[in-house]
């Protein structure tokens, strides 16, 4: 079966399978702006404005940050105009692997969807770790109680879980009005920032390009394009949305420009308020508490007492948007076969992708629970493993996501050129494969520093360790899918057709006279 195959079946078709309906996630569930949120909760605001953007000042030195994120917005604008084109020819809850498989081929698509399931998983049982320790840290301040950091981590990933069992819809309610108040709040900041400046006054110095040289370049770019992951998100709820082929590509460019437009703009506000060039020695000498200073100044402590309340349920908004993505991820490779097949059926209540949801929620479990076993500091020290948990897994996810995108962007590429409409979409796959490049670019940075990013010294076993999970698991997967390749043929010619391959084989069947 041809990876760029496409059906003739009527587009009002209701999407079927023939081993019943719980095998499609329902749809008509999501709009424009429910979609939206749900992938912008995953960037996370304020986790990205108090954490890695003093970390990108202070550690790497990198006082053109609000730039950077114009230039990665740009990037992964590039990335965005085949990616979307994609998404208006395969809606699969699978969507990165579901593409590169459609482009490159199924044992391709295989490996890319472990590596998927691996680095969303992986970022989102890294939020647990400083998600806990501020908690821990809330109610020492507030009410004078020394509370273990794993003890709300646990509960945040009990209570993930019940939301992830949940119809999407509320899931969207959820993370959108708690995404609504932390934007409003940052930029409640970004405005007194600017109307009270540092000593330097209102400075535009941050947007100079001579601001991006030195050795901390690299790195900076590998935390920068973290703060983006969520938009390409959306493909993944293509089946759950109304009219997917407009929704799902206008998400995505909505979610690249905001995120780029209002992360620049935050960026730029930390300058202003310390002044460029104090910036980096400011954000080295407090750390994620640089935001937290800022504010109690110009703000007062009410203020930004209520943004460190945020700063909670803005983790916890990003942990349940990608605990949704892993869920829907693990269905759409349960559906075709490369998990057993309960993960491939919905909750017949909610319609959500049921045992995704608890597959995730056992694994965060497992992984906080070996990090509080291990964890030998006393109560209210973030060092290992509290910012270990966070700092490790939070990288390898990225990584893991960099190199898909990277891959699909070249998969765009082949899908066409496959279908015969290269001519036509030429700007298109111009655009990708330039966004391709630079994806691997990244990555190859990304492995190169990965010591900085995990805070490793120098020949750390760490340093390639935790790269090596992604590439252990890139090698497991192509095995894999040579494997079902020989074995199993018919499971891997499926791969990446989510619900079409069972629409093809419906209609393959009724037009197939009785004997």
């Amino acid at each position: 079966m041809p990876t760029g195959r496409s059906t003739t079946l009527h587009p009002e078709a209701e999407i079927r399978t023939y081993k019943g309906q719980e095998r499609a996630l329902q749809a008509d569930r999501l709009g424009t702006a429910g979609l939206l949120l749900s992938v912008l909760a995953a960037s996370a605001p304020l986790m990205v404005v108090a954490g890695v953007m003093p970390t990108t000042f202070g550690v790497m030195g990198i006082v053109g940050q609000p730039l950077l994120f114009v230039i990665l917005g740009v990037l992964l604008a590039l990335f965005g105009v085949g990616y979307a084109e994609m998404s208006r020819h395969v809606h699969n809850a699978g969507a990165l692997y579901a593409y590169i498989a459609r482009g490159l081929g199924p044992t391709a698509g295989v490996g890319a969807s472990l590596v998927a399931l691996v680095a969303y998983s992986a970022m989102q049982v890294g939020v647990y770790g400083i998600l806990g320790f501020e908690i821990s840290g809330l109610f020492a301040t507030y009410l004078e109680i020394e509370l273990a950091w794993w003890i709300p981590a646990l509960i945040a990933v009990a209570a993930t879980g019940a939301l992830g069992w949940l119809k999407i819809d509320l899931n969207a309610r959820v993370l959108g009005v708690l995404l609504l108040v932390e934007c409003a709040l940052v930029v409640i900041f970004d405005v007194a920032a600017i109307g009270d400046p540092g000593p330097e006054g209102v400075s535009f110095h941050a947007f100079n390009p001579e601001t991006l040289g030195g050795a901390g370049l690299g790195t900076a770019l590998c935390f920068c394009i973290a703060a983006f992951v969520g938009f390409e998100q959306s493909p993944v709820y293509a089946e759950e949305t109304s009219k997917p082929h407009i929704v799902v590509s206008r998400v995505m460019f909505l979610a690249i420009g905001f995120v780029a437009l209002f992360f620049a703009l935050s960026a730029w506000a930390l300058t202003v308020a310390t002044g460029p060039a104090e910036v980096v020695k400011t954000s080295a000498e407090a750390g994620p508490g640089l935001l937290f200073a800022l504010t109690e100044a110009r703000l007062g402590t009410g203020f930004t007492d209520v943004l460190h309340v945020l700063f909670v349920t803005g983790m916890f908004a990003a942990m349940l948007s990608f605990h949704n993505v892993v869920a829907r991820y693990a269905f759409a490779m349960g559906r075709e076969g490369l998990l057993p097949a309960a993960f491939g059926r919905t909750n017949p209540g909610t319609g959500a992708p049921a045992t995704g949801s608890l597959l995730q929620t056992a694994v965060a479990t497992v992984v906080v629970l070996a990090f509080a076993v291990t964890d030998d500091k006393p109560t209210g020290d973030p060092t290992t493993p509290v910012l270990h948990l966070f700092t490790w897994m939070g990288n390898v996810g990225a990584l893991g996501v960099t190199l898909l995108m990277a891959a699909a962007s070249f998969a765009v590429i082949a899908f066409f050129v496959r279908r015969g409409t290269a001519g036509a979409q030429i700007w298109r796959l111009t655009a990708s494969g330039a966004a391709g490049i630079a994806l691997l670019g990244i990555a190859v940075y990304t492995v190169k520093d990965f010591g900085v990013l995990v805070g490793a010294g120098d020949g750390s076993a760490l340093n390639w360790m935790l790269p090596g999970v992604i590439g252990a698991t890139a090698v497991l997967g192509l095995a894999y899918g040579l494997v079902l390749r020989s074995r199993r043929p018919e499971t891997h010619a499926r791969i990446g057709l989510g619900n079409e391959a069972f629409r093809l084989e419906q209609a393959a069947s009724e037009a197939t006279p009785a004997n």
